[in-house]
């Protein structure tokens, strides 16, 4: 079951930008809810968590592939979180799928795909060199 969509990936040119957006119930995406970013390339598992945000007090995390170059952030009057990624390299080419939980996130583990149990089912981001 589908509880978040995602929008906005595409395909761009190394060093380019994009936006994702994540939208969903507003149940899913303000208040108390912990929410990320994850990425999967193809033939690779899921990698960890890239960036993710408690939605109550705005308090963000970032992967160390991402920091400084991915920024993170929400309109909880839209109900939509937003993935803005700057400096792309082909490296960030995958399959990105916003997730959320009902839960404060952790340092230790807003990164991992078991904290959450609300999905989209992915916006794909290429990068070509």
């Amino acid at each position: 079951q589908v509880h978040l969509v995602e929008s906005g990936g595409g395909s761009v040119q190394a060093g380019g930008s994009l936006r994702l957006s994540c939208t969903g119930p507003a149940a899913y995406i303000s208040g108390r809810v912990c929410m990320a970013w994850f990425r999967q390339a193809p033939g690779m598992e899921h990698e960890k968590g890239i960036a993710g945000i408690y939605s109550q007090i705005g308090t963000t995390y970032y992967a160390d592939s991402v920091k400084g170059r991915f920024t993170i952030s929400q309109d909880s009057a839209k109900n939509l979180m937003y993935l803005q990624m700057n400096s792309l390299k082909p490296e960030d080419t995958a399959m990105y799928t916003c997730a959320a939980d009902y839960a404060p996130c952790q340092n230790d583990t807003w990164s991992f795909a078991s904290s959450y149990h609300f999905w989209g089912q992915g916006t794909q981001v290429t990068v070509s060199s």
